[in-house]
């Protein structure tokens, strides 16, 4: 019988056999909204790596309606969850039928078989493959159509936070061509540094080793 080598409940356990088992976020539920009121889809922005994200627009929209474009990033501790679960799905459908915009939610590759900066590193690759549609010729027609990319604002819960915080960063360095980001709304964000800071000093052992092994 294998025995639990590491836990970060409520998130996954690690087995002494190397196997590992994901306890949230693994449930996946196909594009579309109950209530009729979103349209969404699945695009793969990164297919070496077998990385999509999916889009959402308000049903009714015109066919040359441009919308500000929300990019959103899920949060799961680095870990867990990804934008096709019933949660982030669910979610992102409200937050495009209440806030009339366009939205892509990224998925990018979790610890601990992928330890930060992958995530990192997906999510900015997501962000160059959406700001790839700037003069209207990219692979994506939803993005050619409809992104007003002079209306950008990048979201993010928890780790997508700190992930988001990241983009936010990567773009002032390298300032994609046309992608105006104008504001950022960072959830309940995540950070994690070398000194630690309120309840952080209260953490238990094995919970500050895990973050600091695996990046999480």
């Amino acid at each position: 019988m294998s025995e639990i080598a590491q836990e970060l409940l409520p998130l996954l356990r690690v087995y002494n056999h190397g196997g590992l088992e994901r306890l949230m976020g693994t449930h996946v539920v196909p594009p579309g909204d109950p209530k009729g009121m979103v349209q969404a889809r699945d695009d793969v922005y990164a297919p070496e790596a077998n990385l999509s994200s999916r889009l959402y627009l308000p049903e009714n929209i015109n066919p040359h309606q441009k919308l500000p474009l929300l990019v959103y990033i899920h949060g799961g501790g680095f870990c867990v969850e990804t934008p096709f679960s019933s949660t982030y799905h669910n979610y992102l459908n409200t937050l495009v039928a209440q806030a009339n915009v366009m939205a892509v939610s990224v998925d990018y590759r979790t610890a601990p078989e992928h330890p930060l900066p992958t995530a990192y590193d997906d999510s900015w690759t997501a962000i160059k493959w959406v700001a790839s549609h700037v003069d209207g010729n990219g692979p994506d027609e939803w993005l050619n159509s409809h992104a007003d990319f002079g209306k950008v604002f990048i979201a993010g819960d928890s780790s997508g936070a700190n992930i988001s915080h990241q983009m936010g960063l990567r773009q002032a360095q390298e300032k994609l061509s046309g992608f105006n980001v104008e504001g950022m709304v960072l959830v309940h964000p995540f950070f994690w540094g070398t000194q630690r800071i309120g309840c952080e000093a209260k953490q238990k052992k094995e919970r500050i080793e895990l973050i600091e092994v695996y990046g999480i």
